[in-house]
């Protein structure tokens, strides 16, 4: 995140919305905004390019939280819901969808530093699993195509799965290129030919 945060504050009452402000003016060095009205909430929201994204929402439906979970961007920012109240399988649905901090009993000045901090902190721990999982993935792809064109050139040269594998890393090496992109386009022309 960045030195000073850009956060914009979701909510429709003014004296609220003054008070959110005050409290982050006052615990945070940070350019805040406010947005009033929901319509077209994710256009307004990515005019800001916020960091931190924070909904103070009384009494939420399931469709109005989906909607505005999804027009925040819980997965581009960290995004605190505060709500009046619980209820029934809220909280979970607004966690799914990626909402970093679910908070329930409002939004209270004294706690919105730490329920901000944690926000982010929970985002950042995501986003790094996400990445990681995404790389995990990606290998496990790689490793299948190497995997099945190992298995082709062991087929056409009636060689040992080592040396069709140290053919594809010297050809690889031979062309700059990964041994995974060498892989692809054997198994791609190896289906060509088929």
């Amino acid at each position: 995140m960045a030195d000073r945060l850009t956060v914009v504050v979701v909510e429709e009452d003014r004296d609220r919305a003054i008070a959110i402000v005050d409290a982050l003016k006052a615990s945070e060095d940070c350019d805040v905004f406010v947005i009033g009205n929901v319509s077209g909430l994710a256009r307004q929201i990515a005019a800001h390019e916020p960091d931190v994204v924070l909904i103070d929402i009384d009494n939420p439906t399931r469709d109005m939280l989906e909607e505005l979970t999804l027009a925040s961007g819980p997965l581009e920012r960290p995004v605190a819901m505060f709500v009046s109240g619980a209820a029934g399988g809220l909280a979970t649905a607004a966690i799914e969808a990626g909402v970093s901090a679910y908070v329930v009993d409002g939004l209270k000045a004294e706690r919105l530093k730490p329920i901000m901090d944690a926000a982010i902190a929970r985002f950042q721990m995501v986003r790094q699993m996400r990445t990681e999982l995404a790389e995990t993935r990606r290998a496990l792809e790689e490793r299948k195509v190497i995997d099945r064109a190992k298995g082709v050139l062991m087929k056409a040269r009636g060689v040992g799965e080592e040396e069709a594998y140290a053919m594809l890393r010297k050809t690889a090496m031979d062309q700059g290129r990964k041994v995974a992109d060498v892989a692809e386009a054997l198994v791609t022309a190896s289906g060509l030919l088929s």
